[in-house]
């Protein structure tokens, strides 16, 4: 069951009309989830580790800090009706700030959880963080200047030793350093059609998609690379890919990854 927050169509009625669409034509079950402050289930939903467990990690982003009216919490206010067995992390940590490899057993995290948790021991906390999330977390750099920081938004899996990344020039430091993080981990980045848009939009981050079912669900956003990134990812992935015209949502910083958590099917924990 694939969750989005109610405030949704309300917000963004275009958007959510086209994501609804599309999962209702591949027959992805949904509902909407009340109770949230924002549209972001990515980052304060617990995470799903590979052998299925729940970790409900401290959502508490310094980007969010002059607008705590925004920030969810998922223990006091989605925890309770949702009567899932969760456990809970006093780290600091954005779900969207993690990516897992297919089989689980790995977990990108950027560098920013090292500035959302000051007050811990860099070593001590990521062997804290291997062992909730079960899996082994590689560590990639991230800008300053990105809002968030989330590696949803620079890397996702193709298979174990293949991810993508986001295509920029060649002057742009930071995918080159990601490249070398991953590249010693035995893993293969693949350049991923991307553009960027002004300010903090997530319009021309096409990695941002949503994998649901027997499908990706891929971000368009009705410009000319859109062709491109759909061709690429059904020639990268062994499933149908369903393009989702998604450019409200989008300005606003994430894309269908950001926007959407899945709910376990009962007694699938």
């Amino acid at each position: 069951m694939l969750l989005l927050s109610d405030s949704l169509p309300e917000s963004y009625p275009a958007d959510a009309a086209n994501l609804t669409a599309a999962l209702e034509t591949h027959g992805v079950p949904y509902r909407f989830l009340k109770g949230t402050r924002d549209i972001w289930l990515r980052d304060f939903m617990p995470v799903r580790t590979g052998s299925g467990h729940l970790v409900s990690f401290r959502y508490e982003p310094s980007y969010l800090a002059d607008v705590p009216e925004l920030r969810t919490d998922f223990r006091k206010d989605i925890g309770p009706g949702l009567g899932l067995p969760v456990r809970y992390s006093g780290i600091n940590l954005d779900g969207g700030n993690v990516v897992y490899s297919p089989s689980g057993q790995r977990a990108v995290v950027s560098d920013r959880i090292l500035r959302e948790n000051p007050d811990r021991d860099r070593d001590e906390l990521l062997r804290e963080l291997e062992t909730l999330l079960e899996a082994d977390v590689i560590l990639i750099p991230s800008l300053d200047g990105d809002m968030t920081g989330h590696a949803d938004g620079m890397v996702r899996f193709v298979d174990e030793r293949t991810v993508i990344g986001n295509r920029v020039p060649a002057k742009h430091g930071l995918e080159q350093r990601i490249r070398a993080v991953l590249n010693r981990y035995g893993i293969e980045v693949v350049d991923f059609p991307y553009f960027s848009s002004p300010g903090d939009s997530a319009v021309g981050c096409y990695l941002n998609f949503l994998e649901a079912g027997d499908y990706i669900f891929l971000p368009v956003f009705g410009a000319a690379m859109d062709r491109e990134a759909t061709a690429l990812a059904e020639a990268l992935f062994d499933r149908p890919v369903v393009p989702v015209l998604l450019r409200e949502v989008a300005q606003q910083g994430g894309c269908l990854n950001c926007i959407t958590w899945e709910r376990p099917e009962p007694g699938g924990l």
